[in-house]
Formats: structure tokens, C-alpha cells, sequence
């Protein structure tokens, strides 16, 4: 298992959490998401590492922003 965290911007309520849950749990190997609503911190456990471009596009799909 792999867990990574990244920081999302823009997430203010409870729908931004289930967007960026939705669309994160639905890459291939994703297992887990839990999101910190105050700091904006996502951590994915998934079965391997996961492709960034592919993560800050489903961010970018759920309406939201990755921040390096």
C-alpha cells in the first residue's frame, strides 16, 4: 500500500469533501481518501503509486485545484 497526501485549494463544505472523494476514489488502485476540510490535506492510500497528472485531474474534475 501507498498513502500520499497533496493539498487541495478551494474546499469550503461537506460537498467539496464528497467531489473530491468521489472523484479521487475512482482512480484505479485508489482504496482510501480521507480529506482535512480546515487545512485542505487529502491522503490517498492506494495499492501502488498513483500518476500525478492523473490525481490533479480528477482534482481539477471535482471543481477544485491542486497546490504544490
Amino acid at each position: 500500500m501507498t498513502t500520499s497526501t497533496y493539498t487541495v485549494a478551494g474546499m469550503t463544505c461537506g460537498h467539496c469533501v464528497s467531489a473530491v472523494t468521489g472523484e479521487l476514489g475512482g482512480l484505479p488502485g485508489v482504496e482510501q481518501v480521507k480529506v482535512d476540510l480546515d487545512s485542505g490535506v487529502v491522503t490517498v492510500t492506494s495499492q501502488g503509486p498513483l500518476d500525478a497528472a492523473a490525481v490533479a485531474a480528477a482534482v481539477d474534475e471535482a471543481g477544485y485545484r491542486m497546490v504544490a
